[in-house]
């Protein structure tokens, strides 16, 4: 992103949306991480599909949408997941099961919603298990 239009966005109290999405991942990661999930793929994408975090924990395998914003101007981080951006975190959930060996009766879709404070400091970071459903 352009100098410019950085600081512009820095004066308006806004970040690079590619760059909170990035942090928000780690973050999330990092919180998954601390529960005992294994991470075994970031930003995993097939055709007509995508995964933010691809995860294990115990016999699960976790397909995770994270959803991150640095303010509650636009609602919490994890309205933003709609029908059409569930079925691509499935679908991308799926091709990696069977890729990989997975039973797909094992497969679980997460939302982990990271909301960064405008002025820094701690992310606050909730989990929703398995409320991930396409049908």
């Amino acid at each position: 992103m352009g100098g410019l239009l950085e600081a512009l966005l820095g004066r308006l109290g806004l970040s690079d949306p590619s760059d909170v999405a990035r942090r928000g991942e780690a973050a999330a990661a990092r919180y998954l991480e601390g529960l005992g999930y294994r991470i075994l793929a970031r930003n995993f994408r097939v055709r007509g599909g995508e995964a933010d975090l691809m995860a294990l924990r115990g016999d699960l395998l976790i397909v995770v949408e994270v959803k991150a914003r640095t303010g509650a101007r636009f609602g919490p981080p994890e309205a933003a997941v709609d029908l059409r951006k569930t079925r691509r975190v499935l679908k991308a959930g799926r091709v990696f099961a069977r890729r990989n060996g997975f039973s797909l009766s094992r497969l679980r879709g997460d939302v982990v919603a990271v909301l960064f404070p405008p002025g820094g400091g701690e992310a606050q970071i909730r989990h929703y298990e398995n409320v991930l459903s396409d049908r």
